[in-house]
């Protein structure tokens, strides 16, 4: 087994190869949403480190999402526009494997920082005495590190989990970066087990994440219905529309595209729905906070203000 796995040194990451007319203006749409993408979450970041009044656990696990989004972009989408651009798609097996650590890692990550946020927005809303104890800088900072922690685990356990089985050849992916279900589908021999332990394992860091999201807001929503007036449920529940819209965007596409049998996978669709969480959603999730979050839309204004010419 130990030479069949050192049979593959490289692989090839077909991409959007078939579309030889279009590589141009694939190019050009992927950069100029991967530079939205990085400039709106470095935005979030530069806002909520310097405005005074964007310093609740709200907005600091706001700023640990919108790094996570630059990290979880970038990770992907440099080496696509080098693909579309110079035409060559060789990745060799080490950097297969450390794109795919970390793209699960800051996946992985964000699983977990989603459900911190929903915490977050529980204690608010159903404890708000307790809020300032249970939201501690100390207790935002143990949360924002386990859902690292997590990331890294995960991320380290799948890819040294998968480049430990034998690659004896195709070497082609059919997807534009090394996801986990295209590079399976090239391992050598019968993979059963193997994929089994996969979706367990990706079943328990996303649906855990997410069944602890869905429980905090069944009783965030329990609490809402209670309180008397309308203007005071539509203020309760607008702190949490942002997060539930983003919740919604990615966990949608994870589960559908993690949790299921490799034989499911199809080289023609799941390319597309992987540019859904892996390039749209980054972009998205700044614009979805900045919108629909007034204290984010005030903090904006200011810092434009302070950029201004300054009136002698």
């Amino acid at each position: 087994m130990s030479a069949n796995t050192s049979m593959v040194t490289e692989f090839i990451l077909v991409g959007f190869s078939h579309l030889v007319n279009l590589q141009g203006l694939l190019f050009s749409l992927f950069l100029t949403v991967y530079l939205l993408t990085v400039a709106g979450n470095l935005l979030i970041v530069v806002l909520v480190s310097t405005d005074a009044a964007l310093q609740s656990p709200m907005y600091f696990f706001l700023r640990v999402l919108s790094a996570l989004e630059i990290g979880y972009t970038s990770v992907t989408v440099p080496l696509l526009l080098h693909h579309l651009l110079t035409g060559r798609r060789h990745i060799p097996r080490s950097g297969c494997a450390l794109q795919m650590f970390f793209f699960l890692f800051f996946g992985a990550t964000e699983c977990c920082l989603l459900a911190a946020m929903a915490y977050d927005r529980y204690a608010a809303i159903c404890k708000p005495l307790r809020y300032p104890l249970l939201l501690s800088r100390r207790a935002c900072l143990q949360l924002a590190g386990t859902a690292w922690t997590c990331g890294a685990v995960v991320g380290l356990g799948h890819t040294s989990f998968i480049f430990s089985l034998p690659f004896c050849g195709p070497n082609a992916i059919p997807h534009f970066f090394c996801e986990i279900q295209p590079v399976l589908q090239l391992v050598c021999g019968d993979t059963s087990l193997n994929e089994l332990q996969i979706i367990l394992a990706a079943a328990l860091i996303i649906l855990c994440p997410f069944g602890l999201i869905l429980g905090s807001y069944w009783r965030i929503l329990a609490t809402i219905f209670q309180i008397p007036s309308a203007a005071g449920r539509h203020k309760a529940f607008s702190t949490c529309s942002s997060h539930l819209i983003v919740v919604c965007l990615f966990y949608s596409t994870a589960i559908f595209i993690y949790i299921r049998p490799k034989a499911s996978y199809d080289p023609a669709t799941d390319p597309l729905l992987s540019l859904f969480y892996a390039v749209v959603t980054p972009i998205l999730n700044p614009i979805i906070y900045s919108l629909r979050n007034a204290d984010v839309k005030a903090a904006l204004k200011r810092t434009i203000q302070k950029m201004g010419p300054t009136k002698i």
